[in-house]
């Protein structure tokens, strides 16, 4: 049984900070693995690559339709009581990816970690929300976005090497048992005070209801398409010169490294900076990033250019999911959940659309479309904000 938290402080305990960021990290490394190891997988289980493919596929698919679902959970039960339910399925199902005798078992041991990992981060973020004082909540979401991106590059970087020298196996297997640490040691963890929703049904109303919960939405939707959807193609672009898929994708996750150089100048400008001025500095870094990438695709162009689009990130997006946490207090899970599908279809979208003119190999118009549209994202982003009381 989880005891209830005390009144919101002005910091969130270091024990809790340290499990909710061990949360986010892992479910963050378990989505983003998969992709350096499908060259890998497939002929050891003698599957075509289009058929490991679906793996990756099926798991993103799980993790964005599953965000409401857990929200509302979270809203009805508890987030503690659902980080457990959803850690412990989570470690089931991959170490059920690490045990597949064939592609089929794999592709739905995939799809089941997509849809059990996707209550991590959400509820991680709405626990910030709900025990930390709106006025400096965003020091510890940024502190959660360092662990978040952290996944996000180990993922990328060592998931490949691991899977190449050793075993793929070995690279499901490990979020599996941390995963299953995290669902014994949460029981630590003191549930948040608030009230239960009184049906399944309710915390939707109470988010769509409200104009502000849709708006923000919106900005979230062009955040993903503008940031992670063009993201995607950093790593083709250099291959399209010529550079090794490795370096390509070491490259490619220097955004992480940039996201977490950049969260720790967040923390210390939150409350010196308005929240206006944090999200400026991020749009402005990503149009420099996206011109830059636009004018030359060369090595060290998009060192610079990953380095500052983790930069763009953490500025925007942490002070955008701040805000995301203030706007439906009654069921603030539900809303930070319905905020992250905002964003996954906009990055879905946008990467879909980018397809054709990527796979022609015209990425300076695709990279200078992006710098075009962070104008707008910026601009909308930093206005509702200014206006919203």
């Amino acid at each position: 049984m989880t005891t209830t938290a005390p009144a919101p402080s002005a910091t969130l305990p270091a024990s809790a900070s340290r499990l909710l960021r061990t949360a986010g990290f892992v479910s963050n490394f378990d989505r983003f693995c998969i992709a350096p190891m499908l060259v890998l997988i497939g002929p050891q289980l003698g599957a075509a690559l289009p058929t490991v493919v679906m793996a990756a596929s099926g798991y993103y698919l799980a993790y964005g339709l599953m965000q409401p679902v857990w929200g509302v959970a979270s809203d009805r039960w508890g987030r503690v009581c659902v980080m457990r339910v959803s850690l412990t399925g989570a470690a089931l199902a991959a170490l059920a990816s690490a045990l597949a005798p064939n592609a089929p078992v794999l592709i739905g041991a995939r799809c089941l970690a997509g849809a059990f990992f996707a209550a991590s981060i959400a509820a991680s973020l709405t626990y910030v929300g709900d025990t930390v004082p709106a006025a400096v909540r965003q020091r510890p979401l940024s502190e959660l976005m360092t662990a978040f991106a952290l996944g996000t590059a180990v993922a990328t970087v060592v998931a490949g090497a691991l899977a190449h020298y050793l075993t793929w196996r070995l690279v499901f297997a490990l979020p599996g048992v941390l995963a299953a640490y995290l669902a014994v040691a949460l029981r630590r963890l003191p549930e948040p005070e608030r009230t239960p929703s009184k049906s399944l049904l309710a915390p939707f109303r109470v988010v769509l209801s409200s104009p502000w919960q849709w708006y923000v939405m919106t900005v979230a939707m062009l955040e993903g398409a503008v940031l992670l959807g063009f993201l995607t193609y950093l790593a083709p672009a250099l291959e399209a010169h010529g550079v090794p898929t490795t370096l390509a994708g070491a490259v490619a996750a220097l955004y992480g490294v940039g996201s977490m150089a950049a969260a720790q100048v967040v923390k210390r400008l939150v409350g010196q900076w308005s929240a206006v001025g944090l999200i400026v500095a991020g749009g402005v870094q990503m149009a420099v990033a996206y011109l830059l990438a636009g004018y030359s695709q060369s090595t060290g162009a998009l060192v610079v250019v990953a380095l500052l689009l983790g930069g763009g990130w953490s500025f925007m997006h942490s002070t955008i999911q701040s805000w995301a946490t203030a706007l439906s207090p009654t069921a603030r899970a539900t809303g930070v959940a319905m905020f992250g599908v905002a964003l996954y279809v906009g990055s879905a979208v946008a990467s879909g659309l980018a397809a054709s003119t990527a796979q022609a190999h015209e990425y300076r118009p695709l990279f200078w479309l992006a710098a075009l549209l962070t104008v707008p994202l910026t601009v909308a982003a930093a206005l509702g904000r200014a206006c919203y009381r």
